[in-house]
């Protein structure tokens, strides 16, 4: 049990085994969210892999030595994803403010469940006729991977070519066959060791059919926001000892955590990673005088008008009127890290100063009241929401810095946009058009099996692999993820095209900034500065702020 508990150490959480456990459902302590379940689509398709760069090109695909092992689309995004947000020693990630990392990842191993129980059975078809016929085996393995690399040729006459040549291929093995000197059993084994093999892909055909069915229904479902929970059985200790289990309940708390980390990654003119680009920015910056000339002013710290400006925030659902207004909003006091626009990863907290993935409140106090300059962690006071169902992320950031005798309340905006459109798209029915039988003189669709002859040899080529992951993405190929990776903002567009986003983004800006401010003031009045230039500045910043235009506010004309 030594082991279990280092996991458990490792997670900061504590889980202790009891008797009964429940299987997890995807969503039962979040609520589930469309956004997410768009993304766990991905989990079930059967498309070619290189369309994960259809959202934009971090991503990349990397081709294995045998093209008939490699993976469809589904299973590629489900290993990617298992491994780069559950796998040991992974890196750090990247919060994913509206959607639920936990969600997602419960559908692809729902995904990977799918697909184990069918490499199963492909496995035993395989194990039979590969032990009994394994020379005719061989040779249609032998002939399929030939006619992909063929088909795969981007010179049209070399793939036309090779077509032919593994057409006469194909005569000369079965000639050669039907000429050897051999009598009796040998003989007649020799007759079937070529035609046995397609009993067994009409056998596999079968089984592939009717998974590829039930994977196509769950990405109908998700990619229309709607389905079930995902159940994972695994995730569920059999006894005190199931270290699998184990392992995989820690590395779904460690997600949770690591999803409400306080602290984010500011890259350049990329924005903070995870909340979008810097569309805006305004300026109070005003000195500090006593409003008494005959007394000094009251010492008070940046934390404190930080803490003022929190409390103020969070009241900003409440109006005077009875009209609709603001959600209620998520206000944080975030770490801001510096890691630049070219970053390929990122840095959990470490040390005494870190609790858990966060960093603790008597730390996030001192960079408030001390890192305001040179090479440091900063502090901003965010207040954060989450528009359109998770497609629309607004978080404005407010810093607090006092510099000689001047003191800046800086009110920055951040949005992130919707998810790209190929998260939503939904499996298309396979189907080609033929003569009707009647009326000759109309085409109807006949549809076609949704596993045709060189799908059902490649998953049942891949099925006695799947046992040894790393050896099938070293022959198969892999999906490498952007990095730095998080769910959200890796394949998020711009929210400037869609009208009533801006207006949203936008309106959000003057609340904020009058409710900071005033926080801002009643602190400096209460500790005896004179607010009179704060309140002039204020005033100007509260007409610009009206007339809020999107800038490109991180990239500057030098």
């Amino acid at each position: 049990m030594a082991g279990l508990d280092d996991l458990r150490n490792a997670a900061g959480v504590d889980f202790d085994f009891a008797p009964g456990a429940q299987v997890p459902l995807s969503g039962a302590t979040q609520g589930g969210s469309g956004l997410s379940q768009a993304i766990a689509s991905v989990a079930y398709r059967d498309s070619p892999p290189e369309e994960i760069r259809e959202p934009n090109d971090g991503a990349s695909v990397s081709k294995g030595k045998f093209s008939l092992l490699e993976p469809d689309l589904g299973e590629a995004f489900t290993r990617a994803i298992e491994q780069r947000m559950l796998g040991d020693g992974r890196k750090p990630l990247i919060q994913s403010f509206g959607v639920e990392p936990q969600t997602v990842v419960e559908h692809c191993l729902a995904a990977k469940r799918l697909r184990r129980q069918r490499d199963r059975r492909l496995t035993l078809i395989m194990v039979s006729f590969g032990l009994l016929f394994l020379p005719g085996v061989l040779v249609w393995l032998g002939l399929f991977q030939l006619r992909r690399t063929f088909a795969g040729s981007k010179d049209r006459r070399a793939g036309i070519l090779g077509q032919l040549a593994l057409a006469a291929l194909a005569v000369l093995i079965v000639l050669a066959v039907l000429r050897l000197p051999l009598t009796g059993i040998p003989r007649i084994y020799s007759l079937v060791v070529l035609p046995a093999p397609v009993l067994g892909w009409y056998w596999a055909r079968g089984i592939c059919e009717r998974t590829a069915k039930t994977l196509r229904a769950h990405w109908d479902q998700l990619a229309g926001g709607g389905g079930s929970g995902a159940r994972i059985p695994e995730a569920v200790p059999k006894n005190p000892n199931d270290a699998d289990a184990e392992r995989l309940r820690v590395g779904l708390a460690k997600l949770a955590a690591e999803q409400s980390s306080n602290l984010v990654f500011y890259a350049g003119p990329k924005g903070i990673l995870g909340m979008g680009v810097r569309w805006g920015s305004w300026q109070l910056a005003e000195e500090l005088r006593p409003a008494d000339p005959n007394r000094d002013i009251d010492p008070f710290r940046s934390w404190d008008v930080a803490r003022a400006i929190h409390d103020r925030l969070k009241l900003l659902e409440r109006g005077p009127l009875h009209t609709g207004g603001f959600p209620t909003p998520s206000v944080v006091h975030w770490v801001v890290r510096h890691v630049g626009e070219g970053a390929t990863e990122v840095s959990r907290p470490e040390g005494p100063t870190a609790d858990g993935y966060s960093i603790s409140a008597i730390e996030v106090q001192r960079i408030c009241n001390e890192d305001q300059y040179d090479s440091n962690d900063r502090h901003y006071v965010g207040v954060q929401f989450v528009l359109w169902g998770g497609e629309l992320v607004v978080t404005m950031m407010i810093n607090v810095t006092v510099l000689h005798h001047t003191l800046r309340i800086e009110v920055t905006g951040h949005a992130l946009g919707p998810l790209h459109g190929f998260f939503r798209k939904k499996p298309g029915g396979k189907s080609k058009k033929v003569r009707h039988p009647l009326k000759f003189w109309k085409t109807v669709d006949r549809p076609l099996p949704l596993v045709d002859a060189k799908e059902a040899v490649r998953l049942a080529a891949r099925a006695p692999l799947t046992w040894f992951p790393k050896q099938l993405d070293k022959w198969g190929g892999t999906v490498a993820l952007p990095e730095p990776f998080g769910l959200r903002h890796t394949w998020a567009t711009s929210p400037w095209r869609h009208r009533f986003m801006v207006d949203d983004v936008l309106r959000t800006a003057t609340p904020v900034l009058r409710v900071t401010h005033a926080a801002a003031l009643r602190v400096l009045k209460e500790h005896g500065v004179d607010i009179a230039p704060f309140e002039a500045r204020a005033q100007a910043l509260s007409g610009q702020v009206q007339a809020a235009d999107p800038k490109k506010a991180d990239e500057y004309p030098m």
